[in-house]
């Protein structure tokens, strides 16, 4: 009875912590993996019953759906890409000592301290060519052939929303590869320096291989943020105009909170985790494979 009640006394700490995880997460999941393979329709009462992959069959014919599929690419891949290359650049930045980092750090962390919807609204105002200066300003560099609101324009329209989410992560590569850059032996780079490497060169065989793993963990926990990121996208553009910012994150909220199709919502859900986990499982066998390859 006593090594029971020992092996049994850590399952009662975590008892708590797991009741609210399962109650939290996994039974609303549970119900809405359900969800997809139901008629679930919040103003249909006659809805709820069970219709297998029929959900899933009209996906594949629904060209609003597509279009999504394709906006996301770019919209992840575009926003990743940029806030990597820029949170790189201010990481390597801050890790030089210099009079007043301290108040510099603080700076460019503040975007992430910024609510999301404050960051869209802010943004949307800045594209505003009535009361914002960037139509203006891209004008002025011949960027625009007149200083109209990007936004409405179906082509140009996706770089609104990418260019707030940059601003608003960019602080989190930053954080993130400024803990890595500091966690390198200084060692290392006295010793390149008296082999008379340069600092490029120094940069391409001792930073960016100590960095490499952490990049890797990095990028994916933003691709997936990225890729589930809505706020932005519903409170600048709303997915429009003609659909062109619409992407599956957003096209699920559309379905499930404006046109009230659970069921389809929750079949498009799935896809989007089905596509982010086998993203995910790609990346960290690279990343395995970086630090394997170190040793």
């Amino acid at each position: 009875m006593r090594r029971l009640g020992d092996a049994a006394e850590p399952w009662l700490y975590t008892a708590p912590s797991l009741v609210i995880i399962t109650a939290v997460m996994l039974i609303p999941l549970v119900v809405g993996i359900s969800y997809a393979f139901r008629d679930v329709q919040i103003l249909n009462p006659f809805s709820g019953g069970f219709i297998g992959l029929d959900h899933f069959r009209a996906l594949r014919s629904d060209t609003a759906f597509l279009g999504a599929l394709v906006n996301t690419f770019w919209w992840t891949f575009l926003t990743v890409l940029i806030q990597l290359v820029f949170g790189l650049i201010l990481a390597l930045l801050l890790d030089v000592p210099f009079r007043g980092r301290g108040i510099a750090q603080a700076l460019v962390f503040l975007p992430w301290a910024v609510p999301t919807f404050l960051t869209g609204l802010n943004w949307a105002w800045l594209f505003n060519p009535t009361i914002g200066p960037l139509p203006h300003w891209l004008y002025a560099l011949g960027l625009l052939s007149a200083p109209d609101n990007i936004l409405s324009d179906p082509d140009l329209a996706l770089w609104g929303p990418i260019a707030a989410a940059v601003w608003w992560g960019i602080p989190f590569f930053a954080i993130t590869l400024l803990a890595a850059l500091q966690s390198i032996p200084g060692d290392l780079y006295e010793a390149a320096a008296i082999d008379g490497a340069n600092p490029f060169q120094r940069f391409l065989s001792i930073t960016l291989p100590f960095l490499a793993p952490v990049i890797a963990i990095t990028v994916l926990l933003r691709t997936v943020w990225v890729a589930n990121f809505t706020d932005l996208i519903i409170v600048m553009t709303g997915g429009g105009p003609a659909d062109r910012t619409q992407t599956v994150a957003s096209y699920i909220f559309t379905q499930a909170f404006k046109r009230l199709d659970f069921g389809y919502a929750s079949a498009i859900s799935l896809v989007l985790l089905f596509l982010l986990l086998t993203y995910a499982l790609l990346i960290l066998l690279i990343r395995q494979r970086l630090i394997d390859r170190d040793k």
